[in-house]
């Protein structure tokens, strides 16, 4: 697996492959840690501004709603997120990183599960989470995975994307990396996607300091 070296040279690999190697080799940092998922899931300056409004959007219900957490990773914002919800179901393609969830986050509303969540089936829930998945997928992987939103009735849709002005969708080979170099970024209300929602609006973003952002936007289905 080591022979490229470089998980953005992978035309000829499935995700999972892709996505075990990432955590084998620690490309996303944290080589002090079991399973490190990067910045984007442990930095505070961007992490506390989510887990706050998405905890308020979660404390909105009159009651709690049922939470599908698709490429949950290494559980550090899911676990503090759990709390709001009347069951988790976190969801990840590395079987190792699930074995390891398992043991270690226990609760009697939580559950993990290994999902291709292009190729198969979801879990039923009220909402599903989508947090920087997307955006290191190919487009025929973001196209198949979109089909499958419809049953949810919010999704709660994070990308990291430049400020400004920049051409959606620009197509890519699933990697660690994502849009942002080529002046892109996944929007799944554009062109090929073209996702029509009920309502949307934006939950929370996060300016980073080379002016990128990670932005989260609710969209209500039905």
């Amino acid at each position: 697996m080591k022979e490229e070296g470089n998980p953005s040279n992978k035309k000829r690999w499935p995700t999972k492959a892709v996505m075990t190697q990432i955590y084998e080799e620690h490309l996303w940092g944290g080589q002090e840690f079991d399973f490190y998922s990067g910045e984007g899931s442990h930095d505070k300056a961007i992490i506390t501004p989510y887990i706050k409004e998405v905890s308020a959007f979660l404390n909105s219900f009159e009651s709690p709603l049922k939470v599908c957490d698709v490429g949950c990773g290494d559980f550090n914002i899911g676990k503090q997120l759990l709390t709001y919800t009347q069951k988790y179901i976190a969801i990840d393609i590395v079987p190792a990183l699930i074995e390891r969830n398992k043991k270690k986050f226990k609760d009697d509303k939580l559950s993990f599960l290994c999902v291709d969540i292009c190729k198969e089936d979801l879990p039923v829930a009220d909402c599903i989470f989508v947090r920087q998945v997307l955006q290191h997928l190919s487009n025929a992987e973001i196209q198949s995975f979109l089909s499958k939103l419809k049953s949810y009735k919010y999704v709660v849709l994070t990308e990291h994307v430049p400020q400004g002005n920049f051409v959606p969708n620009r197509d890519m080979v699933t990697s660690m990396g994502n849009r942002v170099k080529k002046n892109s970024g996944v929007v799944i209300s554009e062109h090929p996607f073209n996702l029509k929602a009920l309502t949307s609006y934006e939950l929370v973003q996060v300016v980073l300091k080379d002016a990128s952002s990670i932005q989260t936007v609710v969209y209500q289905n039905f």
